[in-house]
């Protein structure tokens, strides 16, 4: 009998604070399957982008993670040196950053800032590289890749920028991806091409994504599983049909009450709740109250 597979991402319990000892996470434990989209949504602030950064170890210098451990396809990432502990998040992992104009650097040309993690990360050949990038461009239907690699970042539009960038993320067949709210800076009708090649890639080449957003709508598109986040705290999880169909959280709720419809496009907006914030900071607090910060 086979044995099952491990988690690609697998978080446990990890806690991360600030110099004054707050808590920006607060015990965050979830896992992603191999091949799934695991969404982390709610407001900004939440603490959604910071696991990201935790996982690709780019955390900023004033947060530091206190407790808890995360593994990479059953790797212990906190018991590796520094420098083998890069070396693997390197290779088995990538980045859909949220803006694409500030990620890519406006001094160099599109073609070598494709093929720098292919050759000096994973090794390849220039050859190799080229001819991977070539593929990935086309995949992600840039129509003259010979022209737009010779372009710089400002010559190009920000969709035709984001879809560099995604083809970027994939070109290295890592096993996980963490797309930080990669639709944000686009408009709706870009938004809606970029989700669609996402979830086509991600089909494609089997890849986990980590999908951090802010907006129900794309969860619901994009993703198998979902946790609601508010403070740094895992409020709720579930299948993301599940929850659509049943938000057990009050948060939650109110997160989904909150959500414009495109069939009332005249209905106020309703914010969350005055008594559900009330409740969530009583919920945060019981459980800094309970929580004892490690020594050292």
């Amino acid at each position: 009998m086979n044995a099952p597979a491990k988690p690609c991402l697998d978080i446990r319990s990890l806690s991360a604070v600030l110099p004054n000892g707050l808590r920006v996470l607060r015990s965050v434990s979830l896992s992603v399957e191999p091949g799934e989209v695991r969404a982390l949504v709610g407001e900004s602030g939440a603490g959604k982008t910071m696991i990201g950064k935790a996982v690709l170890g780019v955390l900023p210098p004033s947060v530091r993670i206190v407790e808890g451990d995360m593994l990479l396809e059953g790797e212990d990432l906190g018991k590796l040196q520094p420098r083998a502990r890069r070396t693997l998040i390197g290779a088995r992992t990538a980045l859909i950053p949220q803006d694409p104009l500030t990620a890519l650097n406006p001094s160099r040309r599109i073609g070598p800032q494709m093929t720098d993690r292919l050759v000096r990360i994973l090794g390849w050949s220039g050859e190799k590289a080229d001819a991977r990038i070539r593929q990935l461009l086309d995949e992600v239907q840039i129509r003259d890749p010979e022209r737009v690699l010779k372009c710089y970042p400002h010559e190009l539009s920000g969709g035709m920028r984001q879809r560099v960038l995604i083809a970027a993320a994939f070109a290295g067949e890592p096993r996980l991806i963490v797309a930080d709210e990669p639709t944000t800076a686009l408009d709706v009708t870009v938004q809606k091409q970029i989700l669609r090649l996402i979830a086509q890639l991600q089909r494609e080449h089997g890849t986990a994504i980590l999908f951090v957003t802010h907006d129900l709508g794309v969860v619901a598109k994009i993703s198998q599983k979902v946790s609601v986040l508010y403070a740094g705290k895992v409020v709720e999880e579930a299948e993301t049909a599940a929850l659509f169909a049943s938000p057990q959280h009050p948060y939650t709720r109110a997160l989904m009450a909150a959500t414009p419809r495109y069939t009332d496009p005249f209905a106020s907006l309703k914010p969350v709740d005055d008594k559900v914030l009330a409740g969530l900071a009583a919920e945060i607090a019981a459980s800094d109250q309970a929580w004892r910060p490690p020594h050292g």
